[in-house]
């Protein structure tokens, strides 16, 4: 795919999705990596549930530290791999308070080097609670671009990657909710609904497969 064309695929997301916004709810950064954390293999609809009732007495490091695990867990538990999850809350507070003084460090090799956080949360936290450039690839992002032809990647390591040489920098966050969006309004993982997508035009996905559906 040309340059000329991932840059109309932008641009029609971009028309598409002009408020597309994170859909967890969050009030402080700390709010926010924890919800990213739940939000593993769960919907975020589940994460908002679970948060409401957790933040309100549990909504800093230090507060969150005054559970248990099992009490943690029992907050979590619709969340799915509560013993995990709550492992990796409970010890990135802990690196929260006594590494970087109460607050969630700003930088990303920093927010990679709390328990439990790795590239895809890092990228989250970093580019919606600091401002910073990130795309994070969840499975909406990864099955999206691969399927316009923004990346061919096996892994969302490789995706992530490639959309960074795709789309320019000061898209690269933006451009991770619009395939969100894109990626839960349209383009579904079982059935897409490709005949009422706007970017069939210029998706190699589209291309493929239309003639075995019979459309043009």
């Amino acid at each position: 795919m040309d340059s000329s064309t991932k840059e109309k695929i932008l641009r029609e997301l971009e028309k598409l999705y002009p408020d597309a916004r994170p859909a967890l709810h969050y009030a402080t950064p700390y709010e926010l990596l924890v919800a990213v954390i739940l939000s593993a293999q769960c919907t975020d609809e589940r994460v908002n549930k679970v948060t409401a009732e957790l933040f309100r007495e549990h909504d800093t490091p230090e507060k969150m530290l005054q559970l248990s695990q099992e009490q943690l867990e029992r907050y979590i538990f619709s969340c799915g791999f509560y013993h995990n999850k709550a492992a990796h809350i409970l010890s990135a507070s802990r690196d929260i308070m006594e590494k970087f003084g109460g607050e969630v460090p700003r930088e990303h090799a920093q927010l990679k080097s709390l328990a439990g956080v790795g590239q895809k949360t890092a990228n989250v936290v970093y580019a919606v609670a600091f401002g910073g450039d990130a795309i994070a690839v969840d499975t909406h992002v990864f099955r999206v671009s691969n399927r316009l032809g923004l990346a061919h990647a096996p892994t969302p390591e490789k995706t992530e990657l490639q959309l960074k040489e795709a789309i320019p920098q000061s898209d690269w966050s933006k451009a991770h909710h619009w395939l969100i969006y894109h990626g839960r309004r349209v383009c579904h993982s079982q059935r897409p609904d490709c005949p009422n997508c706007t970017l069939k035009g210029m998706c190699e996905f589209y291309a493929a497969t239309a003639p075995q559906r019979n459309e043009k």
